[in-house]
């Protein structure tokens, strides 16, 4: 009996199982890559930068972010740094999926880079099977949906005026269902009581950073919190 090959070509059905799991977030970063590209080139900057900001950037928040900043003309260094601050949450995702990133240098690059909140949501639900492959797969597939998506809107948004309304509830799903998927593989109910909590806390504090202060009152309660003991004969079962 041999061993299989971690480095051999994905079969078709783990293609398609990864296409599967990244259609969720096809259906919400096309749409709203659109209304990037579109909101961009209106701010005055050029379509072809639009997709250069989604292949070099490729951060949601901060590429909504860039649109007023764009068009208050914003120095490049303003941007960069107000880039930084928004997306400075993405470190704590990295820690926590540092034993299971790829071996490989290019690899690891890329998923490090590629890993936004509906990738690292997708990532963290995946079996403990789930081949380092497969990890870049689903980076790279989710980029390219919105890269396609700023695409279409730039090129498009450029040449006609078209009503964006209501797209932006495309998030607000996608994030539902992704949530949705996060409590059916939970382990322990705690982290999602914890998030709810110290969300109510920051908008008490001040609403409007309560992400922010969310986000720390998260990482905090983390650190002190050790989980439940497991017991002697869950250990024997393992």
């Amino acid at each position: 009996m041999t061993c299989p090959n971690p480095a051999a070509p994905a079969t078709d059905g783990h293609r398609l199982s990864v296409l599967a799991l990244s259609a969720p977030v096809a259906m919400g970063y096309i749409p709203l890559g659109a209304v990037f590209g579109f909101l961009f080139v209106q701010a005055g900057a050029a379509w072809w930068l639009a997709i250069l900001a989604s292949l070099v950037v490729f951060a949601g928040a901060a590429q909504y972010m860039m649109i007023s900043m764009v068009a208050a003309g914003s120095s490049i260094g303003s941007i960069a740094l107000a880039t930084l601050i928004i997306n400075l949450r993405h470190v704590f995702y990295g820690l926590s999926l540092l034993n299971k990133l790829p071996p490989g240098r290019l690899q690891r690059w890329y998923v490090i880079f590629g890993l936004t909140d509906e990738t690292y949501s997708v990532l963290t639900t995946m079996p403990a099977t789930t081949t380092h492959r497969q990890m870049t797969w689903i980076a790279l597939l989710n980029q390219a949906w919105w890269v396609l998506g700023s695409a279409v809107g730039a090129v498009i948004g450029a040449q006609a005026q078209i009503g964006l309304a209501g797209l932006d509830f495309a998030l607000v799903a996608l994030f539902a269902v992704l949530t949705v998927e996060q409590w059916r593989t939970r382990k322990s109910a705690a982290p999602f009581w914890i998030a709810l909590a110290a969300y109510g806390v920051a908008c008490l504090l001040a609403a409007r950073h309560a992400l922010a202060i969310a986000i720390a009152l998260s990482f905090a309660a983390g650190l002190l919190w050790r989980g439940e003991p497991v017991a002697a004969g869950e250990k024997a079962n393992d």
